[in-house]
């Protein structure tokens, strides 16, 4: 099997898979990251509030369905793992039937709720009326979305990371293009923005398709026995609900966050969206090592190599280590200059480096955090890696940005502390559970 994680050097095979899933992740932010750009250079402030709080918007339903989507990518690569072709293939065919369903859900419900979001969000007023178009043309194409990030699961979980770097490469270069033309050239700003991301992501899931009927789906199983089960269709959902509940209620905590940086005016806003396109890029190299970890470690469970999997993890947190603390000394010390590069505005740069020498040093903590999160989620045990989350979001992170935005003459670097307080929450839970759930299983083995 050209794909099996369940054999080879540790250390190479996790950066091997981990690379392409790097490479694809920065991509995915760079969607973001450019609209945010293009619109800085050619709109005012207003068009670059609409862009960064609608964006979160869309970050957040895609961080929704990256969620449901690791039920797909753990249950495939436990099938995998076991040679269980007929439950890969019908894995599959639940997967997709299941996701086409929830895509068309969310359009229709992002699209009707446009408003309040934007109103909830607590945007501006002079950005109102322009994040509002922003949600509703990307809410309408959010099926592409939704169909994009399944395929991904998919080909992630039979432990190809290659092909999903190759189809966000193509929709990134579609997205680029349809920002230069459609806001630089015809001056559309946000709505500009908003379109060329639905028109790159719906080519993407069309290059997706064509390569699945080119090249197939990568196992051995009759095309009769991909279709949707119930058993299977269930168990995604066992898998993946958690993690997409924990990433909705993260993103609320964070859509909270920016309303609260809201009523600090247009400036902070725009400066604390400009940050948080960079801690995007900063985040990369954790977010993939989580995903790695996560599709190692189905397919070893499933093979009955547990032991591989806990050495993948502890490699995972080392390379994350040393990737986390070049970032951090990066923004540090060169936050205005990072800043620049998606605005022009010395204000806007100002507020976004100040957010930023705080926030960023999450970069040297989520790396332990994600590392153990994806082994327990290739595990099985994504209901605890929700809660963890969870409890760090709403115990730690919105409790301390609420308190210490009521402190007079605080700054936004003083409020970025509550983001890696949280993460040191969550790795000590963390950490305490995987003792206990170590001792448990080789109790087990005995």
């Amino acid at each position: 099997m050209d794909h099996d994680l369940t054999v080879g050097p540790v250390w190479k095979r996790l950066l091997l898979f981990a690379l392409p899933v790097m490479g694809a992740n920065l991509l995915q932010a760079m969607y973001g990251t450019v609209d945010l750009m293009i619109v800085g250079l050619f709109s005012d402030a207003a068009a670059v509030s609409a862009v960064s709080t609608g964006s979160m918007t869309m970050q957040t339903i895609t961080g929704i369905i990256t969620g449901l989507t690791m039920g797909c990518t753990v249950l495939l690569g436990q099938n995998i793992g076991k040679r269980d072709k007929t439950g890969a293939a019908r894995t599959i065919g639940s997967s997709l039937c299941l996701f086409i369903f929830v895509g068309v859900l969310l359009a229709v419900g992002v699209v009707m709720t446009a408003v309040p979001i934007a109103r909830v969000m607590n945007a501006p007023e002079e950005a109102v009326s322009f994040t509002v178009g922003y949600i509703r043309i990307c809410g309408a194409g959010v099926l592409f979305i939704v169909l994009f990030n399944a395929l991904s699961g998919m080909f992630r979980g039979m432990g190809d990371s290659k092909t999903p770097l190759i189809l966000m490469g193509i929709a990134c270069a579609c997205n680029i293009l349809g920002d230069l033309i459609l806001t630089g050239a015809f001056h559309l700003g946000r709505s500009g923005a908003a379109f060329a991301t639905v028109a790159a992501q719906g080519i993407s899931v069309l290059s997706a398709l064509f390569m699945i009927r080119r090249n197939g789906l990568g196992i051995e199983a009759d095309r009769n026995e991909i279709k949707p089960a119930k058993r299977e269709t269930f168990r995604i959902l066992k898998y993946g609900l958690p993690i997409a509940g924990q990433e909705l209620l993260t993103g609320i905590s964070f859509m909270v966050i920016l309303a609260i940086l809201n009523s600090f005016g247009l400036v902070a806003s725009a400066g604390v969206g400009v940050a948080e396109k960079i801690c995007a890029l900063m985040f990369i190299v954790p977010s993939a090592i989580m995903s790695a970890d996560s599709a190692f470690t189905a397919q070893n469970v499933g093979a009955g190599k547990s032991g591989r999997a806990l050495k993948a993890m502890f490699i995972g947190m080392a390379f994350t280590f040393a990737a986390g603390l070049c970032m951090f000394a990066a923004s540090f010390t060169n936050g205005v200059w990072l800043a620049h590069f998606f605005t022009p505005d010395a204000d806007i740069a100002a507020a976004a480096a100040d957010y930023l020498k705080s926030y960023s040093i999450d970069c040297v903590l989520v790396g332990f955090s994600f590392s153990m999160a994806g082994y327990l989620n290739g595990n099985g045990r994504t209901g605890f890696v929700a809660l963890q989350g969870i409890l760090s979001t709403f115990l730690v992170r919105i409790p301390v940005s609420y308190l210490m935005s009521k402190v007079d003459g605080v700054s936004l670097f003083q409020i970025g502390f509550a983001t890696p307080l949280a993460t040191i929450f969550a790795i000590m839970i963390t950490s305490a559970y995987l003792i206990w759930f170590e001792s448990k299983r080789r109790r087990r083995m005995i």
